[in-house]
């Protein structure tokens, strides 16, 4: 599984073998089956996650159960609950796998060595958390501005490698409509 991490990390970044080794030595590989939690709602999350294979999601369930999906990550992609990250607080979120995955993870204090040892390292993840901010502002746009039909359509042109991996009332859940509501979509858009 680290071989997985250590491709991902060294088609971004140059990485010297004992930085490689460095890393190596921190990180925990975790498996998950489908539907196994790898975060609930009400823990402190201490990681920084990477999504080795598989699919995830993060969400909240409401009072009335309902649940609101606001992140997927397949391989290649970060997870995690930044806000109990840094403040030590308890997670408001639920992270489980929708298919079985496979994940790395670093505890803070490590990831936090690892970012002051290897300067390409922190750089990488600053080019991460920007991108991240990017991503947040331009689905809230979409989620205030958007109608039905552009949100799905958003959602078909930006994550075209995950959208059959994905169970339909998931996807209205993310992009905040009713699965009744995208079933019609659906129907509309392959009538046309």
């Amino acid at each position: 599984m680290f071989e997985i991490f250590q491709k991902y990390l060294t088609d971004k970044i140059e990485l010297s073998d004992e930085e490689l080794q460095l890393i190596a030595s921190v990180c925990k590989q975790k498996k998950l089956r489908k539907k196994q939690f790898l975060c609930q709602e009400g823990d402190i999350w201490h990681y920084n996650a990477f999504i080795c294979r598989g699919l995830v999601k993060t969400f909240s369930i409401a009072e009335n159960g309902t649940e609101h999906i606001i992140n997927f990550a397949p391989e290649n992609y970060w997870t995690g609950d930044r806000e109990s990250l840094h403040s030590g607080n308890p997670s408001r979120f639920n992270i489980d796998a929708i298919e079985p995955t496979e994940v790395i993870l670093i505890e803070k204090s490590n990831f936090e060595k690892l970012c002051a040892e290897i300067p390409q390292l922190n750089q990488l993840v600053n080019q991460i958390i920007q991108k991240s901010f990017i991503v947040s502002q331009g689905r809230i746009l979409a989620n205030i501005s958007f109608t039905a039909e552009e949100k799905y359509q958003n959602f078909l042109e930006k994550y075209p490698h995950i959208v059959n991996r994905i169970p339909q009332h998931m996807i209205a859940s993310y992009i905040g409509i009713t699965p009744e509501t995208l079933t019609r979509l659906r129907r509309n858009m392959f009538k046309k």
